[in-house]
Protein backbone atom coordinates (compact mmCIF):
# COMPACT_ATOMS: atom_id res chain seq x y z
CA UNK A 1 0.00 0.00 0.00
CA UNK A 2 1.27 3.46 -0.89
CA UNK A 3 1.57 6.01 1.93
CA UNK A 4 -1.27 8.44 2.50
CA UNK A 5 1.25 11.31 2.76
CA UNK A 6 4.81 11.56 1.49
CA UNK A 7 7.32 14.40 1.71
CA UNK A 8 10.27 14.23 -0.66
CA UNK A 9 13.32 16.44 -0.07
CA UNK A 10 11.23 19.41 1.09
CA UNK A 11 13.06 22.70 1.68
CA UNK A 12 11.66 26.03 2.79
CA UNK A 13 13.04 29.43 3.84
CA UNK A 14 11.47 32.71 4.96
CA UNK A 15 12.51 35.84 3.07
CA UNK A 16 12.56 39.44 4.25
CA UNK A 17 14.47 42.63 3.54
CA UNK A 18 16.99 41.50 6.15
CA UNK A 19 17.72 38.36 4.18
CA UNK A 20 16.84 34.68 4.06
CA UNK A 21 16.03 32.52 7.08
CA UNK A 22 16.20 28.80 6.20
CA UNK A 23 13.52 26.84 8.08
CA UNK A 24 13.48 23.30 6.69
CA UNK A 25 16.12 21.42 4.72
CA UNK A 26 15.73 18.17 2.80
CA UNK A 27 12.79 16.77 4.78
CA UNK A 28 11.66 13.33 3.61
CA UNK A 29 9.26 10.93 5.33
CA UNK A 30 6.02 9.00 4.82
CA UNK A 31 2.81 8.68 6.83
CA UNK A 32 0.79 5.46 6.53
CA UNK A 33 -3.00 5.24 6.65
CA UNK A 34 -4.24 5.22 10.27
CA UNK A 35 -0.84 6.14 11.72
CA UNK A 36 -0.23 8.69 14.49
CA UNK A 37 3.02 10.61 14.01
CA UNK A 38 4.49 13.06 16.53
CA UNK A 39 7.05 15.71 15.55
CA UNK A 40 9.46 17.07 18.17
CA UNK A 41 12.44 19.39 17.96
CA UNK A 42 14.02 22.52 19.44
CA UNK A 43 11.91 25.67 19.73
CA UNK A 44 11.84 27.62 16.48
CA UNK A 45 13.15 24.76 14.36
CA UNK A 46 10.22 24.86 11.91
CA UNK A 47 7.70 22.33 13.25
CA UNK A 48 4.68 24.56 12.59
CA UNK A 49 6.13 25.49 9.19
CA UNK A 50 6.16 21.79 8.38
CA UNK A 51 2.42 21.54 9.09
CA UNK A 52 1.73 24.63 6.97
CA UNK A 53 3.54 23.00 4.05
CA UNK A 54 1.60 19.74 4.47
CA UNK A 55 -1.72 21.60 4.62
CA UNK A 56 -0.93 23.63 1.51
CA UNK A 57 -0.86 26.98 3.31
CA UNK A 58 2.77 27.28 2.23
CA UNK A 59 4.43 25.97 -0.93
CA UNK A 60 7.85 24.24 -0.72
CA UNK A 61 10.73 26.08 -2.35
CA UNK A 62 11.92 22.67 -3.52
CA UNK A 63 10.79 19.10 -3.03
CA UNK A 64 7.27 17.68 -3.00
CA UNK A 65 4.37 17.17 -0.58
CA UNK A 66 2.29 14.33 -2.04
CA UNK A 67 -1.11 13.12 -0.86
CA UNK A 68 -3.08 10.04 -1.93
CA UNK A 69 -6.85 9.73 -2.01
CA UNK A 70 -8.80 7.19 0.01
CA UNK A 71 -6.80 4.33 1.49
CA UNK A 72 -3.55 5.47 -0.02
CA UNK A 73 -3.81 3.24 -3.08
CA UNK A 74 -4.66 6.00 -5.54
CA UNK A 75 -2.43 8.33 -7.47
CA UNK A 76 -0.57 10.86 -5.32
CA UNK A 77 -0.70 14.54 -6.20
CA UNK A 78 0.91 17.74 -5.00
CA UNK A 79 -1.07 19.22 -2.10
CA UNK A 80 -0.28 22.85 -2.90
CA UNK A 81 -1.54 22.47 -6.48
CA UNK A 82 -4.83 20.72 -5.71
CA UNK A 83 -7.57 22.44 -3.71
CA UNK A 84 -9.61 19.22 -3.55
CA UNK A 85 -6.72 17.51 -1.75
CA UNK A 86 -6.38 20.37 0.72
CA UNK A 87 -10.00 19.83 1.75
CA UNK A 88 -9.03 16.30 2.85
CA UNK A 89 -6.63 17.72 5.45
CA UNK A 90 -7.92 19.03 8.79
CA UNK A 91 -5.88 21.50 10.84
CA UNK A 92 -6.33 21.91 14.61
CA UNK A 93 -4.42 24.90 16.00
CA UNK A 94 -2.99 25.76 19.43
CA UNK A 95 -6.10 27.79 20.34
CA UNK A 96 -9.60 26.42 19.91
CA UNK A 97 -10.85 29.60 18.14
CA UNK A 98 -14.45 29.01 19.22
CA UNK A 99 -16.70 32.02 18.63
CA UNK A 100 -18.32 33.26 21.83
CA UNK A 101 -21.42 34.60 20.04
CA UNK A 102 -22.22 31.13 18.67
CA UNK A 103 -23.44 28.14 20.67
CA UNK A 104 -21.37 24.96 20.88
CA UNK A 105 -23.57 23.41 18.19
CA UNK A 106 -23.20 26.37 15.87
CA UNK A 107 -19.42 26.39 16.47
CA UNK A 108 -18.97 22.75 15.54
CA UNK A 109 -21.10 23.17 12.41
CA UNK A 110 -19.27 26.29 11.24
CA UNK A 111 -16.97 24.57 8.74
CA UNK A 112 -19.86 22.71 7.18
CA UNK A 113 -21.82 25.96 6.92
CA UNK A 114 -18.92 27.66 5.14
CA UNK A 115 -18.61 24.76 2.68
CA UNK A 116 -22.42 24.62 2.18
CA UNK A 117 -22.45 20.99 3.37
CA UNK A 118 -24.71 21.28 6.42
CA UNK A 119 -27.19 18.67 5.18
CA UNK A 120 -29.24 16.14 7.16
CA UNK A 121 -26.56 13.45 6.91
CA UNK A 122 -23.85 15.72 8.33
CA UNK A 123 -26.21 17.07 11.01
CA UNK A 124 -26.78 13.49 12.15
CA UNK A 125 -23.00 12.90 12.32
CA UNK A 126 -22.57 16.06 14.41
CA UNK A 127 -25.31 14.96 16.81
CA UNK A 128 -23.67 11.54 17.20
CA UNK A 129 -20.24 13.05 17.92
CA UNK A 130 -21.73 15.43 20.49
CA UNK A 131 -23.31 12.42 22.23
CA UNK A 132 -20.24 10.17 21.92
CA UNK A 133 -17.81 12.81 23.19
CA UNK A 134 -19.81 14.14 26.12
CA UNK A 135 -21.01 17.48 24.76
CA UNK A 136 -24.66 16.76 23.95
CA UNK A 137 -26.08 18.59 26.98
CA UNK A 138 -23.85 21.59 26.23
CA UNK A 139 -24.94 21.95 22.58
CA UNK A 140 -26.75 25.22 23.35
CA UNK A 141 -24.11 26.56 25.77
CA UNK A 142 -21.60 29.30 24.95
CA UNK A 143 -17.87 28.46 24.81
CA UNK A 144 -17.24 30.47 28.00
CA UNK A 145 -19.40 27.94 29.87
CA UNK A 146 -17.09 25.05 28.92
CA UNK A 147 -13.93 23.79 30.60
CA UNK A 148 -10.66 23.88 28.66
CA UNK A 149 -10.91 20.19 27.86
CA UNK A 150 -14.48 20.52 26.63
CA UNK A 151 -13.53 23.42 24.39
CA UNK A 152 -10.81 21.27 22.80
CA UNK A 153 -13.29 18.46 22.23
CA UNK A 154 -15.63 20.94 20.55
CA UNK A 155 -12.79 22.19 18.33
CA UNK A 156 -11.93 18.59 17.42
CA UNK A 157 -15.56 17.79 16.52
CA UNK A 158 -15.63 20.92 14.33
CA UNK A 159 -12.55 19.61 12.49
CA UNK A 160 -13.74 16.01 12.23
CA UNK A 161 -17.15 17.13 10.95
CA UNK A 162 -15.51 18.01 7.63
CA UNK A 163 -14.38 14.40 7.19
CA UNK A 164 -10.61 14.95 6.81
CA UNK A 165 -8.47 11.96 5.88
CA UNK A 166 -5.43 13.51 7.60
CA UNK A 167 -5.54 15.55 10.80
CA UNK A 168 -2.77 18.06 11.65
CA UNK A 169 -2.45 18.96 15.34
CA UNK A 170 -0.31 21.99 16.16
CA UNK A 171 0.23 21.81 19.96
CA UNK A 172 -3.53 21.73 20.60
CA UNK A 173 -3.09 20.98 24.33
CA UNK A 174 -0.43 23.58 25.17
CA UNK A 175 -2.87 26.08 26.76
CA UNK A 176 -4.28 23.50 29.20
CA UNK A 177 -3.15 22.86 32.76
CA UNK A 178 -1.23 19.62 33.33
CA UNK A 179 -4.08 17.53 34.73
CA UNK A 180 -6.54 18.64 32.04
CA UNK A 181 -3.89 18.10 29.39
CA UNK A 182 -3.44 14.46 30.41
CA UNK A 183 -7.19 13.85 30.30
CA UNK A 184 -7.67 15.61 26.94
CA UNK A 185 -4.74 13.71 25.37
CA UNK A 186 -6.47 10.51 26.43
CA UNK A 187 -9.80 11.72 25.03
CA UNK A 188 -8.36 12.88 21.71
CA UNK A 189 -6.37 9.68 21.24
CA UNK A 190 -9.50 7.59 21.85
CA UNK A 191 -11.54 9.74 19.44
CA UNK A 192 -8.95 9.51 16.66
CA UNK A 193 -8.66 5.74 17.04
CA UNK A 194 -12.45 5.38 17.05
CA UNK A 195 -12.74 7.54 13.93
CA UNK A 196 -9.75 5.70 12.35
CA UNK A 197 -7.99 8.96 11.52
CA UNK A 198 -4.42 9.49 10.39
CA UNK A 199 -2.79 12.25 12.46
CA UNK A 200 0.38 14.32 12.69
CA UNK A 201 1.05 16.05 16.03
CA UNK A 202 3.56 18.84 16.66
CA UNK A 203 4.51 19.10 20.33
CA UNK A 204 7.25 20.37 22.65
CA UNK A 205 6.21 17.81 25.26
CA UNK A 206 8.29 14.63 24.92
CA UNK A 207 6.00 12.75 27.33
CA UNK A 208 3.03 13.65 25.16
CA UNK A 209 4.79 12.39 22.04
CA UNK A 210 5.74 9.05 23.62
CA UNK A 211 2.30 8.53 25.14
CA UNK A 212 0.34 9.16 21.91
CA UNK A 213 2.41 8.35 18.82
CA UNK A 214 3.19 5.30 16.72
CA UNK A 215 6.36 6.98 15.45
CA UNK A 216 8.22 10.14 16.45
CA UNK A 217 10.12 12.40 14.04
CA UNK A 218 13.00 14.17 15.78
CA UNK A 219 14.07 17.40 14.06
CA UNK A 220 17.36 19.22 14.43
CA UNK A 221 17.72 22.94 15.13
CA UNK A 222 16.99 25.34 12.26
CA UNK A 223 17.24 24.74 9.38
CA UNK A 224 15.51 21.56 10.52
CA UNK A 225 16.48 18.18 9.17
CA UNK A 226 15.27 14.80 10.35
CA UNK A 227 17.69 13.62 13.01
CA UNK A 228 15.89 10.37 13.78
CA UNK A 229 12.59 8.56 13.27
CA UNK A 230 11.75 6.54 16.37
CA UNK A 231 9.21 3.72 16.07
CA UNK A 232 7.44 3.01 19.35
CA UNK A 233 6.69 -0.57 20.37
CA UNK A 234 5.01 -1.44 23.66
CA UNK A 235 4.77 -4.95 25.06
CA UNK A 236 1.01 -4.52 25.46
CA UNK A 237 -0.57 -3.08 22.28
CA UNK A 238 -3.49 -0.67 22.24
CA UNK A 239 -2.67 1.13 25.48
CA UNK A 240 -4.20 4.56 26.13
CA UNK A 241 -1.81 7.51 26.56
CA UNK A 242 -2.34 7.44 30.33
CA UNK A 243 -1.65 3.69 30.49
CA UNK A 244 1.51 4.07 28.39
CA UNK A 245 2.95 6.48 30.95
CA UNK A 246 3.05 3.66 33.52
CA UNK A 247 5.11 1.27 31.40
CA UNK A 248 8.82 0.51 31.36
CA UNK A 249 9.01 1.30 27.63
CA UNK A 250 7.65 4.81 28.19
CA UNK A 251 10.60 5.78 30.40
CA UNK A 252 13.10 4.20 28.00
CA UNK A 253 11.71 6.08 24.98
CA UNK A 254 11.50 9.33 26.95
CA UNK A 255 15.15 9.03 28.03
CA UNK A 256 16.22 8.28 24.46
CA UNK A 257 14.39 11.36 23.14
CA UNK A 258 15.77 13.53 25.93
CA UNK A 259 19.34 12.49 25.12
CA UNK A 260 18.88 13.08 21.39
CA UNK A 261 17.33 16.51 21.92
CA UNK A 262 20.01 17.62 24.36
CA UNK A 263 22.83 16.27 22.21
CA UNK A 264 21.70 18.35 19.25
CA UNK A 265 20.66 21.47 21.14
Amino acid sequence: MKPLLELKNVCYAYHSRAGETPALKDISFQVRQGEFIAVVGPSGCGKSTLLSLISGLLVPESGSVLFADGDGGGARREVAADSALREKIGYMLQKDHLFEWRTVYRNVTLGLEIQHRLNEENRAKIEKMLRDYGLERFRDARPSELSGGMRQRAALIRTLALGPELLLLDEPFSALDFQTRLAVCNDVSAILHREKKTALLVTHDLSEAVSMADRILVLTKRPAQIQNILELKFEEPGLSPLARRNTREFQEYFNLLWEEMNDHV
